[in-house]
């Protein structure tokens, strides 16, 4: 059951990156600017953060399985109504959908291994949870990017809707719920839920952990899922699928670093420390990005962002360590919610910075990585800064 739920997070996982191969097609058929084509992928991760809250108790109200099959389909539906999108509108109305629809993906996976696994094995399934729903980040490199070549950017979201159709159907006829014991906790309403995650703001800490939430993943997640593409076939000419290729390494590296970092865990006393310092890495990964503009290093670059992602796993370990056990489910997902929010943000910004800098005859790609580099240092400082949890 597992498995077939982790089928619905590699399509999500797929979704959310797919328009760095997509992103061309976009341009030349609705003329779209280069700040449409970042509001176009925040939209996205938008509606997936916001949702996360509503997401949560859902399933805390209705189970895994009824919560994802009512809101699965509106990914199915997003999907289609983009390949058949006459306009930008529809298409951004689209990728909302598509966000709605996946935003329990991965909760509901959590949820069920809490329910079914015994705690000791809690992080070991859900970082296997993780790396085989990353495979649909693979599928967003080289494969889609032949499909766009040989056809266009709509079949691409015609192929993830029928696969997702194909998903929805398995979780339909395998997932069921794991049995609740007799003397479970009665259930929250949908207000006393709301009021607690509200709680969270008041804790003097939260505000810096969730400033640096808003920047890490959104970094990685900006240039893998919106300006790889573009990157690499407007400034060096490469084709799109040698670009999927580029973005299919990226992904692979990403999938295995979480759990190396994981091991090299330092404690609570030291994490700070290394979030701050890998932090500060990655934004001058992308400054050199910015200023260099080679071939191999922009190839080279985004590996090494991809690779040094992992070190944001640590981000779940110190938000587990920095509230009491009463909290940290709560926690948890305003994190997630963080996260998420700070991709759209980013996305939107980038594309922004991307659009004044065309309009100045400057180099858009060198706008956005600076505006990236800049997000991250701003994350940093507010990490530092602003109150840190007692040790």
């Amino acid at each position: 059951m597992l498995l077939v739920l982790i089928t619905g997070f590699g399509l999500s996982q797929a979704f959310r990156t797919i328009t760095a191969i997509i992103a061309t097609g976009l341009r030349q058929d609705f003329g779209l600017t280069a700040q449409a084509l970042g509001l176009f992928a925040g939209a996205f991760a938008f509606s997936f953060g916001t949702m996360q809250l509503f997401m949560g108790v859902g399933i805390d109200l209705y189970g895994v399985r009824r919560t994802l099959l009512t809101a699965f389909p509106l990914a199915i539906m997003g999907a289609l109504l983009s390949a058949l999108a006459p306009g930008y509108g529809t298409v951004l109305l689209g990728q909302m959908l598509i966000g709605v629809g996946c935003a329990p993906a991965f909760l509901v996976c959590t949820v069920f291994i809490a329910r079914y696994f015994p705690p000791r094995d809690f992080a070991a399934v859900s970082g296997a949870a993780l790396g085989l729903g990353g495979l649909g980040m693979l599928f967003t490199g080289t494969p889609l990017a032949w499909v766009v070549q040989q056809s266009s950017w709509r079949m691409a979201f015609a192929v993830l809707a029928g696969l997702a159709a194909l998903a929805w159907l398995l979780i339909f006829w395998k997932v069921h719920e794991p049995p609740q014991p007799a003397h479970a906790a009665p259930r929250e309403s949908l207000g006393t839920a709301v009021r607690g995650f509200g709680a969270l703001f008041l804790v003097p800490h939260t505000a810096g952990i969730m400033l640096l939430a808003l920047v890490t993943y959104a970094s990685f997640l900006t240039l893998r899922g919106l300006w790889l593409g573009p990157l690499l076939i407007e400034r060096h000419g490469y084709s799109l699928v040698q670009s999927g290729n580029v973005a299919l390494l990226v992904s692979l590296v990403s999938l295995f670093t979480p759990a190396l970092f994981g091991r090299l865990d330092p404690g609570p006393t030291r994490r700070r420390r290394w979030l701050m310092g890998f932090s500060l890495v990655l934004a001058g990964l992308f400054l050199l990005l910015a200023l260099l503009r080679h071939p191999w290093v922009d190839v080279g670059g985004a590996i090494a962002v991809g690779v040094l992602s992992g070190y944001m796993v640590l981000q779940y370990a110190d938000v587990r360590s920095a509230y009491p056990a009463a909290l940290t489910g709560r926690a948890m997902a305003v994190f997630t919610m963080a996260l998420f929010l700070g991709v759209a943000l980013m996305q939107w910004v980038t594309g922004l910075a991307a659009s004044a800098a065309t309009a100045r005859g400057a180099d858009p790609f060198v706008a956005v990585l600076l505006t990236i580099a800049g997000m991250l240092v701003a994350g940093v400082l507010a990490f530092r800064w602003l109150p840190a949890p007692a040790r």
